[in-house]
């Protein structure tokens, strides 16, 4: 599988990457030995790079990906992060009851994950924050360094996130615990900034570049292009509905309005007339652009990890693209 730099680290990442939110039991509960196998699965595939972060099960996803990679040499595969949600512990008593504590399980769900409410998420971009948010990672993970590590969400903590949490990502750089630094959102304008106004080597967009939202070709992907920064595209399928448009899917986490649902299957018809699946050129999409370092897929399952890696290793015919113009669902420049 290709490999590519960020920016101007020395770390490099496939092009397919694991997201490992969804072995962190989000939505429903995944079974440890699931979880287990579909990262072999992805290791198999050739899959190098795997992203998670504290706030993915309440630390579930990290503990479960360390365990997974623990025997694999630690310079073979490239491991992701996040800072900005600091887990603080809870009394006991307080936690959701749990038929298996140990394997994260719940009936019910915290903030999108069906985990035992352990602990409580706070944010916090202080510099005080970033190293005890890391410093909890590393042990979760059972690593003494990251390759990468995001400032997660800070839409409504610009102020922090730029004078104090970023700050001391650079300090942990120079200092070798961390390869690469960054940001992951799902809006554009803030990782605009980022790439504009400090050394990041990588911004994580995800939603903002796909075949239903260009809107990152506005500013972000050419500001990324022109300054050498790397960008890792998320959220390829718009939660659901690049993945099975049909009534009822989701977009962006919510039911999917009618005019996207129509766009949706036209942008389908265009690609199934080329023989190719909807799935396939979402997937491909992004990776034409020369700012795009790779795709992160969140997948749960062995099956669905192969099932990312063949989709990857289709070709698409030039001439989807041109009638995806042509049928005005893709804009001029938009590959």
């Amino acid at each position: 599988m290709r490999r590519n730099r960020l920016g101007s680290s020395a770390v490099e990442i496939t092009e397919l990457s694991f997201g490992a939110a969804a072995i962190g039991n989000l939505f429903t509960a995944v079974d440890p030995a699931q979880a287990a196998a579909a990262v072999d699965a992805a290791w198999d595939e050739g899959v190098r790079y795997f992203d998670t972060a504290p706030h993915y099960g309440l630390g579930l996803s990290e503990r479960r990906l360390g365990e997974a990679l623990r025997a694999r040499p630690r310079d073979s595969y490239v491991l992701s992060t996040k800072v900005g949600r600091v887990l603080d512990p809870l009394p006991a008593d307080t936690g959701t009851a749990c038929e298996n504590m140990s394997d994260g399980l719940s009936d019910g769900l915290s903030e999108g994950f069906a985990v035992r409410a352990t602990h409580r998420r706070r944010w916090d971009f202080s510099a005080e924050g970033v190293r005890r948010s890391i410093e909890d990672s590393l042990e979760r993970l059972g690593l003494d360094r990251l390759d990468i590590a995001y400032l997660h969400d800070p839409d409504h903590h610009a102020q922090a996130a730029f004078d104090e949490a970023y700050p001391e990502l650079e300090k942990l750089r120079a200092q070798g615990v961390i390869g690469a630094i960054g940001a992951g959102m799902n809006q554009t304008v803030m990782l605009t900034r980022f790439v504009r106004d400090t050394d990041v080597d990588v911004v994580l967009c995800a939603g903002r570049y796909t075949l239903l939202d260009q809107s990152a070709l506005t500013e972000l992907l050419p500001e990324a292009a022109a300054r050498g920064r790397s960008v890792v595209v998320g959220g390829v399928f718009n939660s659901g509905l690049l993945a099975d448009p049909r009534p009822g899917a989701t977009y962006d986490y919510t039911a999917a309005p009618l005019a996207l649902l129509d766009r949706a299957l036209r942008i389908k018809a265009v690609t199934e007339g080329h023989g190719v699946p909807l799935r396939a050129a979402a997937l491909h999409y992004p990776l034409a652009h020369p700012a795009v370092a790779g795709v992160l897929v969140g997948t749960r399952s062995p099956d669905e990890v192969r099932d990312a890696a063949a989709l990857l290793r289709r070709e698409i015919p030039d001439a989807l693209w041109e009638d995806l113009r042509a049928e005005g669902l893709l804009t001029e420049d938009g590959h």
